[in-house]
């Protein structure tokens, strides 16, 4: 249960907040302001240094609560295990590894792997994969959406890299079941406004709620 419980809100929510920072300190700085400007999925990239230990911190601080701690850039089973072990309740990762996905569901835990083409899409769904993550999205724009959903409207496709405030809308329309966002949404953390984050996620989150009106 709390595995389709953890893809409802993926789903409700309409956005994960792709957290990348150049410490541990900043990472944690981003994921709150993330989650004060509204966006309740986090997820920790295995870029940040320390990614392990952020995602431990995070899932004991807001245990009990509507904050989705999550872990993105996840490249094999063995890293996806430390995480979920950590305390992730979702595994994100940029392409398709089967062994992951086995591992991810061995645990119960949702996985969104990375696929670029409709044999990759196949696979995730054969593998039982409950959200593809289109990636990267510039590489393809909103209209790749409905072309996966043409021959495969049982599938369920989030857009990450290349989503933005102007296009999160057409994301959507197009069918995406929620989307992925970081650079632009973290844009601040860089100069160490994160006011500016918390502003920039409260404007992704209007922005999917109005797609969805």
């Amino acid at each position: 249960m709390k595995r389709m419980e953890t893809l409802k809100k993926i789903a409700d929510g309409g956005i994960i907040a792709v957290i990348r920072a150049e410490t541990a300190e900043q990472g944690l700085k981003i994921a709150e302001a993330v989650r004060a400007g509204g966006i309740h999925a986090l997820e920790i990239t295995m870029t940040v240094p320390g990614a392990i230990e952020i995602i431990k911190a995070l899932a004991e601080q807001y245990k009990g609560t509507d904050v989705l701690v999550g872990a993105g850039t996840v490249l094999d089973p063995e890293t996806a295990r430390l995480c979920i072990l950590a305390g992730a309740e979702y595994i994100v990762s940029p392409c398709l590894n089967p062994d992951t996905v086995r591992l991810c569901n061995r645990y119960r835990i949702p996985i969104l792997p990375g696929i670029m083409t409709m044999k990759e899409a196949i696979e995730a769904l054969e593998l039982g994969v409950e959200i593809c993550k289109v990636f990267p999205g510039s590489a393809f724009g909103p209209s790749v959406i409905s072309a996966f959903k043409a021959p495969l409207p049982q599938g369920n496709f989030m857009p990450t890299g290349g989503v933005s405030l102007e296009n999160v809308g057409d994301w959507l329309s197009a069918g995406a079941v929620a989307v992925g966002t970081g650079s632009e949404l973290t844009r601040g953390a860089k100069t160490g406004d994160y006011t500016q984050v918390t502003e920039m996620a409260g404007k992704f989150v209007e922005a999917v709620r109005q797609a969805r009106l």
